[in-house]
């Protein structure tokens, strides 16, 4: 079982397949286990490492939980490509994960290949309604995991049907519990707002998102992180939160092209960047919405 040394504790990570590094970064809560319906499939063209968040999964946290804010996942994410090696990487990033992967782009262009950002949070436009939000889940009446994922999570398949089982055990107390509620609180830093900076980022970049996401809206947050970046490809899905998750294979369907793209591998079909592309429930013939 792999493991690397973090200045926030020990990693734990999934690796599969030969080729590009390509990182999953998964969303708070979550785990490497969010990705496990596409890691099969990526694999067969990249070198797949998905890490579990310090504190979650298998990955412990050595320092404070309600001290975890964003600079930690930054410094931790700069820790695991330094020990994985200099290699420009692709990143698809959930929500939180999507946010870290972003601010690396912008920070450290020359680390990153291309970005799937799934549903990724710093584009929020906030007001006092999301501001109370992101307070009121960062505090001890907070929402409970399994029940606010129960609410984003749309479509129940058997990897969603684990994600929730996560969310209503080991994410709901102890550390775990903590360390989301910390995360939370720090949605509010200026840090996390990626509007000012995200046309910095220099490398491919495909926004993904759930049409039945009652978290991060392609029709708010997708519209504003499509004005800040023009030239990024555009992907919807029938479901909610985690489409690698909730269908998988109309995921892969368009994901696949653009990091073959990035990548430099021969792809079927032109990219245009700007371009919007769709994928429903019908592509994958599993899915129940609910």
């Amino acid at each position: 079982m792999p493991y690397l040394a973090s200045s926030a504790g020990l990693i734990h990570y999934q690796e599969a397949g030969a080729g590009i590094p390509l990182l999953l970064l998964s969303a708070n809560p979550g785990d490497s286990r969010d990705f496990d319906a596409v890691i099969p499939a990526l694999a067969r063209h990249y070198h797949v490492i998905a890490p579990d968040w310090p504190g979650y999964g298998r990955s412990t946290l050595d320092i404070a939980p309600e001290s975890v804010d964003l600079a930690m996942h930054d410094r931790v994410l700069r820790e695991l490509l330094d020990a994985l090696g200099q290699q420009p990487v692709l990143i698809i990033g959930n929500s939180l994960g999507g946010n870290v992967a972003a601010r690396l782009a912008i920070s450290c262009p020359e680390r990153v290949r291309g970005l799937v950002l799934v549903s990724p949070g710093g584009f929020t436009p906030h007001n006092f309604f999301t501001r109370g939000f992101c307070r009121w889940q960062g505090s001890r009446f907070a929402l409970s995991p399994r029940r606010f994922a129960s609410l984003y999570l749309r479509r129940r398949t058997p990897v969603v049907e684990q994600m929730l089982e996560r969310a209503a055990g080991e994410q709901s107390g102890g550390v775990a519990l903590l360390r989301n509620r910390a995360v939370w609180r720090s949605f509010l830093e200026a840090d996390y707002d990626l509007r000012p900076q995200a046309h910095r980022i220099q490398s491919p970049v495909m926004l993904a998102y759930g049409r039945m996401d009652p978290v991060i809206s392609p029709y708010l947050d997708g519209r504003v992180a499509r004005k800040c970046l023009p030239l990024a490809r555009f992907a919807e899905f029938a479901c909610g939160h985690a489409p690698f998750a909730e269908l998988p294979d109309a995921f892969l369907a368009q994901v696949e092209p653009f990091l073959a793209e990035c990548a430099g591998r021969p792809v079927s079909g032109e990219i245009t960047p700007g371009a919007t592309v769709s994928g429903s429930a019908l592509a994958t013939g599993s899915g129940v919405p609910v």
